[in-house]
């Protein structure tokens, strides 16, 4: 199995969302989100393994611990807690408390398939969080954790303890772990051919000429 180490790291950091949901596509797989996106303009980009949330509403059975608090316990320095909570957006199920607890432990970034609150504390340490939205309402009362670093849901695709998690301002794409060898190889190949392209447009070339010569629309084939 590939496995996220600090060269497959740095050469994830070096390619965009797009250009892995392109190789995705490409390879048969699935893996792009959609409407999670940078709670903040300015936030960095992440990469990590991801350490998975599940959250449930709240009811006669009740939870017993702060959610994500079991997640980031588990979660090693470098890795990324993944939060589904199905896209709720009337209710946060991240705040300061978690992202404090989640920075100190070296934590690169957090995602989630709902809403957020606290983003002020985010940007005061410097915390990367990709969300659907931010809400001011407590989860307190309204959801709760149903299980940690199982299988989830996440924005239409299915994520595995350990999968691979890269957002960026466009938003949040999932690699497979054990197809992340075969995702870079495509997606920096891909990678080349469009930079090629932009060169020669910025190199006076028209759009038909470059179009012509690269066959855009047949590249994922």
């Amino acid at each position: 199995m590939n496995t996220l180490n600090k060269a497959n790291r740095e050469r994830l950091m070096k390619l965009s969302t797009t250009n892995v949901a392109d190789a995705l596509d490409a390879l048969g797989l699935k893996g792009a989100t959609y409407g999670i996106n940078a709670i903040w303009p300015t936030m960095a980009k992440v990469v990590g393994a991801a350490v998975t949330v599940k959250l449930v509403a709240a009811g006669l059975t009740k939870g017993t611990t702060h959610l994500g608090v079991k997640a980031i316990d588990l979660a090693q320095a470098g890795d990324v807690i993944l939060v589904d909570n199905g896209g709720r957006l009337d209710t946060s199920c991240w705040g300061g408390i978690l992202a404090n607890g989640a920075k100190q432990k070296g934590i690169s970034g957090v995602v989630i398939d709902g809403a957020c609150r606290d983003v002020d504390d985010y940007v005061e340490i410097n915390l990367p969080v990709y969300a659907r939205g931010s809400v001011v309402a407590t989860a307190r009362g309204r959801i709760m954790e149903q299980s940690t670093n199982e299988m989830v849901q996440f924005g239409g695709v299915q994520v595995r303890p350990g999968d691979i998690v890269i957002g960026d301002k466009s938003g949040v794409v999932v690699i497979p772990q054990e197809k992340l060898g075969d995702v870079l190889t495509k997606a920096e190949e891909l990678w080349e051919k469009e930079e090629d392209m932009v060169r020669e447009i910025r190199s006076g070339k028209t759009m038909i000429e470059v179009d012509s010569k690269y066959s855009y629309e047949k590249m994922l084939k």
